[in-house]
C-alpha cells in the first residue's frame, strides 16, 4: 500500500440498500473486504456509492461507518451536492468522520458555467484542509470540464488530484491526452483515470491513479491491473484488462452501477434490489448474463 491517497488504486464501493434504507451491514462488509484486499484507498459515496440519493444524515452515517471499518486504509468521501451550502455540510461530516480526503463533483440541475464550478471548488478549498479530488464525470453530472478549467481549479490550494473520464482507446492518443493535462496543472496534482474499461489504457498512458468502480466489489482483478502498472509491466496491464472484456461489455450495455450491484448481489455481498429507488436494477435475464460472466472469468 502506498501513502499518497491520490495514487494507486482507489476502490469505489456500493452503498447497498434494503427496503429503501441504507443496508449498514452490507456496507460495512464491503468496506472491510476492501481493507483486507490491500487497495490503496477507499472512496465512499462516489457515484457508485449513490451519494446523490442519500440525505445529509445518511451520508454522514455512511462516511462514519466507512472510516471506522476501513482499518488503516485511507478513506476518501464524496461530498457533491446541488447547493454549495449542502456541499459544505457534507465536508464537515466527512471531516468529523475522519476522512483522508474529499471527492467533489459539480452536480447540476440548472446548467453550470465554468465560473460556477470554479467558485464551488474555491469555496470548498477555503473551508477545509483536506485534499480535494476534482471529479470530472460528464456522463453523470452533465458538466464537461475543459483543460483550461482543470488548470484554473488546480491552482487552488488543497486540490490534490483530477479524476478524469475515460481516455482515448488508442494508446498514443491516450498518452498525448494525459500529457496535455499534466502540462496544464501543477506538478503535485495527480491525474487519475476512471471508466473501468479505460483503466488499463489510462495507467499505461501515465495516469497516477485508477479510480475504479469494479475494485469496490471485486478488488482482486483491479489490483492485478494496478500493481502491474506500478511495476511498469504495460503488457500485463493490457492483457489483464482484455481478459475482463466481457465485463467491460456489460458495463457499456447496462451501466457500471447496475452491473456492479448485480455482481454484489450474486456474490451475496448485498441483498436483492440493493439500489436506491427509482433505480430498478437489472432484469432476471440480465442478471443471469452478469452471473455467467462473473463465473466464467473466475471472479467469484
Amino acid at each position: 500500500m502506498i501513502n499518497d491517497i491520490t495514487r494507486g488504486l482507489s476502490a469505489f464501493p456500493l452503498t447497498p440498500f434494503h427496503d429503501d434504507q441504507v443496508d449498514e451491514g452490507a456496507s460495512i462488509g464491503l468496506v472491510e473486504r476492501l481493507a483486507a484486499s490491500g487497495v490503496d484507498s477507499i472512496t465512499a459515496l462516489g457515484s457508485t456509492g449513490s451519494y446523490a440519493y442519500l440525505n445529509a444524515d445518511e451520508r454522514a452515517r455512511v462516511a462514519w461507518l466507512a472510516v471506522r471499518h476501513a482499518g488503516e486504509t485511507p478513506v476518501i468521501i464524496g461530498v457533491g451536492d446541488l447547493r454549495t451550502s449542502h456541499v459544505l455540510t457534507h465536508v464537515t461530516s466527512a471531516e468529523q468522520a475522519g476522512a483522508a480526503g474529499l471527492l467533489l463533483a459539480p452536480m447540476t440541475y440548472q446548467a453550470l458555467t465554468a465560473d460556477d464550478v470554479f467558485e464551488l471548488y474555491r469555496t470548498v478549498t477555503e473551508h477545509t484542509s483536506l485534499p480535494v479530488i476534482v471529479y470530472d464525470n460528464p456522463g453523470t453530472t452533465h458538466f464537461t470540464f475543459t483543460i483550461d478549467l482543470y488548470a484554473r481549479i488546480a491552482q487552488l490550494p488543497g486540490i490534490a488530484s483530477i479524476k478524469i473520464p475515460g481516455v482515448p482507446t488508442d494508446p498514443s492518443k491516450a498518452a498525448e491526452h494525459v500529457a496535455t493535462i499534466r502540462a496544464a496543472v501543477p506538478e503535485h496534482v495527480t491525474i487519475g483515470v476512471s471508466g473501468d474499461a479505460f483503466g488499463a489504457t489510462g495507467l499505461n498512458a501515465g495516469c497516477d491513479a485508477w479510480y475504479s468502480v469494479i475494485a469496490g466489489t471485486l478488488p482482486a482483478p483491479a489490483l492485478a491491473i494496478s500493481r502491474a502498472a506500478q511495476a511498469g509491466r504495460d503488457a500485463a496491464v493490457t492483457a489483464e484488462s482484455e481478459r475482463l472484456a466481457p465485463l467491460w461489455a456489460l458495463f457499456a450495455e447496462f451501466g457500471s452501477l447496475r452491473v456492479t450491484a448485480a455482481i454484489a448481489e450474486h456474490l451475496g455481498l448485498a441483498q436483492p434490489r440493493s439500489l436506491p429507488l427509482p433505480i430498478q436494477g437489472l432484469t432476471h435475464e440480465q442478471r443471469d448474463r452478469v452471473a455467467r460472466v462473473v463465473d466464467e472469468l473466475g471472479l467469484a
